[in-house]
């Protein structure tokens, strides 16, 4: 029987020196007695049973759709398009919003974590964020064409906002479960496995859209096989079909959600109070800001990750938008574009954990990003008239590539393939980079530390988005806005130079050296 989420927890995060050495040693014994399925975690407390870790993975399977439905493939081109009405604005405004985000991110995420860590549990904290999300997705369906008869553009940037911030704070507290529900060795593999369930569920949400509205909308029935009309008596003509990708994200992430609050089990509460929870977090972090010297290492790492992996957002974020900008792709283009990647980001979480294992985190978050930057030079080189910037396209004289009706020219096959490289490499280095942080990070503080490394992932949103804000703006050109983005790939593969994959002391009960 999996033990209950409320069972208790030996605190080994808590313990320093001797006591924590004995207790780890003592956690270990009590593995052993029983069994395999609760060996000890990478954190010294008994590890999850697999019904609990796959309870975990399955949270990825809960929250990745919105990803996909709402952030890159389905709304966040249909806001841009079809909302602003204007693609170039459109992704102009899209990367002010992910800007706030990252200011938002950064201010509050390191706060967050070191409260978080006195009071101790964290699936209170994810259970929130889901609950402020799900009806924000389902606002989304008053997103009307022009933004005329619904909700304003304002109050649609303000909830995907909104959105974003929950997004990511829910992900804080999940990955920062991840040490102390599996051993150090499986680590790896339970982060890369989560990462590829994570786009499963994405490919069966982008399926039920494809099939179910996308293409009926279109009016291709696969030869009877669907539907002549969107399903629900969805109305294309105000645009209901690509809408209800709202409403779908937000019910799918309540739905799945529930496994992890069933079955995975938490740490216990501290029964600190919230003053002095927010006291002593605040103190710990304070203290942490003193100690950096000795967790210098990490600090090296985050700085990395903060650079490529903002690079890295920013391939997803746009990815539907440049390709509606350049190629003209409507709907149902864009949800068969996003369904040919999923294969390739299922893998890739897959591989990430293979890299791992093979050559540890380190290195294959170097490999995962060196050849994201490749990819990503190759990507940005399509346009409807030019393959890797020499290679001159006709599209009127060109003949189509084959009858289907979409994808006909050479430029999207290969915008495409460039892509399916994209899922690959982007959902390795998610993988791996989680993998890192639980590896370096000191056990005691590991919300604290999954909280910097929010930061780290969306602090430079200011700056990844804001780049492609001000390069799109100063171009006029998507193509160069959007290949902006390797500015910070490639600063970021550099830093990874100074990483070392060990863990850092934990400076949990350091001595206060703040002057009285």
């Amino acid at each position: 029987m999996p033990r209950p989420a409320t069972a208790p927890c030996a605190p080994v995060a808590q313990e320093t020196g001797r006591e924590g050495k004995t207790l780890a040693k003592a956690n270990l014994s009590v593995a052993s007695r029983r069994g395999a399925a609760e060996m000890a975690s990478a954190t010294g407390e008994i590890a999850a049973t697999r019904l609990g870790q796959y309870s975990w993975v399955l949270f990825e399977f809960a929250r990745t759709p919105y990803v996909g439905l709402v952030y890159i493939f389905v709304f966040a081109p249909y806001f841009a398009s079809t909302v602003v009405g204007d693609p170039v604005r459109g992704q102009e405004i899209w990367s002010l919003a992910n800007t706030i985000v990252g200011v938002c991110i950064a201010v509050v995420a390191p706060f967050l974590g070191a409260i978080s860590d006195r009071l101790g549990r964290r699936k209170p904290w994810i259970l929130a964020f889901v609950l402020i999300m799900a009806p924000a997705c389902w606002a989304l369906w008053y997103a009307m064409p022009g933004a005329v008869g619904g909700l304003s553009i304002l109050t649609i940037t303000v909830l995907v906002i909104v959105l974003a911030v929950c997004f990511e704070f829910a992900a804080l507290f999940h990955n920062a479960m991840l040490p102390s529900i599996a051993a150090h060795r499986e680590i790896g593999w339970l982060s890369g496995l989560g990462l590829g369930i994570g786009n499963v569920g994405n490919l069966l949400a982008m399926v039920v859209i494809l099939f179910g509205a996308a293409l009926p909308a279109s009016g291709d029935t696969l030869g009877g096989l669907l539907p002549d009309a969107p399903l629900f008596g969805l109305d294309p003509a105000t645009y209901e079909h690509t809408r209800i990708a709202g409403p779908v994200s937000g019910v799918w992430l309540l739905l799945f959600t529930i496994p992890l609050m069933l079955w995975t089990p938490d740490r216990s509460s501290t029964n600190v109070s919230p003053n002095r929870a927010v006291r002593e977090g605040l103190d710990q972090l304070w203290r942490t800001i003193q100690q950096a010297r000795r967790i210098s290492n990490v600090g090296f790492y985050l700085l990395a990750r903060m650079l490529y992996n903002d690079g890295m957002i920013a391939i997803l974020a746009y990815s539907g938008i440049y390709a509606v900008g350049t190629f003209g792709w409507n709907l149902t283009a864009i949800i068969l574009f996003s369904v040919s990647l999923s294969p390739f980001s299922i893998g890739g979480g897959f591989i990430g954990g293979w890299l791992d294992r093979k050559f540890g985190a380190k290195r294959a978050i170097q490999i995962a990003v060196g050849s994201t930057c490749v990819a990503l030079l190759g990507a940005v080189s399509i346009t409807t008239d030019r393959i890797f910037f020499v290679i001159p396209y006709d599209a009127a004289t060109a003949a189509p590539i084959w009858t289907f009706p979409y994808f006909q020219m050479l430029p999207e096959i290969v915008y495409i393939a460039m892509y399916m490289v994209l899922a690959v490499t982007v959902t390795a280095a998610f993988a791996n980079s989680r993998t890192m942080m639980a590896r370096i990070a000191p056990p005691g503080m590991m919300n604290q530390f999954f909280g910097l490394f929010a930061f780290s992932g969306t602090a430079t949103a200011f700056a990844g988005h804001g780049i492609v804000t001000f390069f799109t703006r100063l171009s006029g050109s998507q193509q160069i806005g959007f290949g902006s983005v390797l500015l910070l790939l490639t600063a970021g593969f550099v830093a990874m130079y100074w990483t070392r994959e060990e863990r850092a002391a934990d400076i949990s009960r350091a001595p206060d050296t703040r002057p009285r």
